[in-house]
């Protein structure tokens, strides 16, 4: 399938990986009969690879209500959209921020909740999207002169892409998105990232977290994935705990890649940092 050079992620998202498709690639299968993202997040593989039948997955159901209503109602989110182009100012901004904490909120469309997530996502501050212990969207207001809060083209171009192939959204636990996962199909796993011991604990793309108890059973779904022969690269950080944890040489390969981070509340922790690409060796064997 000739691919479009169109599609990319229609929202920025901490921990992105367009800028390390380059190193991720070279460990795709050159055929597999299925794609899986349990942690779609902004969809930067996905929709670089473009498979034809794919299973996309994330804990956060606003997220995947995103994709969702861009296959199901392109026409109505664009003419929704539309309405945020004069609100880039921060009166409007944390107006509109502060809808989830009402309860008139339940009664939004899907199409409402889009619109509002993708105006939120381009016009906060350095594209962080963060939800506080209740699930409410907290990132401070950006002040950027000119965001695109409706790119028509590239909507366009991601409704064709779900409406056109076999995509199949999903939301809940990583384990229930892949548990189906037949032979021969290839996994790609980006978790939140372990953090390190002088890191506090960061709620972000979901009220509850990922602890390292979370880590552990991804890394034994991993175990059950590759002994179904299916093939799994897992994008994690390189620290002590995860490469103890997939220290196994008979069933992992661990890859060291620099990535470039450009989003943290503190600037300094912003640059080029040491990440880790895991690949089971069904994927690479050497």
């Amino acid at each position: 399938m000739k691919k479009n050079l169109i599609l990319q992620p229609i929202l920025k998202w901490a921990g992105g990986k367009r800028q390390l498709l380059s190193q991720i690639e070279k460990y795709f299968p050159k055929k597999m009969t299925a794609y899986y993202e349990p942690f779609i997040g902004g969809g930067a593989v996905l929709f670089h690879l473009q498979p034809k039948n794919a299973v996309i997955n994330d804990y956060n159901k606003d997220l995947i209500n995103c994709y969702v209503t861009i296959k199901e109602n392109l026409e109505e989110l664009i003419l929704e959209l539309k309405k945020y182009q004069d609100k880039n100012n921060s009166e409007d901004f944390y107006k509109i921020r502060a809808v989830d904490r009402t309860e008139g909120y339940n009664k939004w469309t899907n199409v409402q909740k889009t619109a509002r997530m993708i105006y939120l996502n381009r016009t906060c501050y350095n594209g962080l999207f963060r939800l506080n212990s209740a699930g409410q969207f907290n990132s401070p207001f950006g002040g950027y002169k000119n965001p695109v809060i409706c790119n028509e083209p590239l909507l366009r171009a991601m409704n064709k892409y779900f409406n056109d192939n076999n995509i199949t959204f999903k939301t809940g636990d990583f384990y229930d998105a892949c548990k189906d996962a037949p032979e021969g199909s290839f996994i790609y796993l980006d978790p939140p990232y372990d953090q390190f011991e002088e890191q506090t604990n960061f709620v972000g793309y979901t009220e509850i977290g990922f602890s390292r108890k979370d880590q552990e059973r991804l890394k034994n779904m991993c175990d059950e994935l590759i002994a179904r022969r299916c093939y799994v690269v897992i994008s994690n950080s390189k620290t002590k705990f995860i490469q103890q944890l997939f220290s196994d040489k008979t069933k992992y390969s661990i890859k060291t890649v620099n990535a470039r981070r450009n989003i943290n509340s503190d600037s300094k922790k912003r640059g080029e940092i040491e990440e880790v690409l895991i690949v089971g060796k069904f994927s690479n064997e050497e």
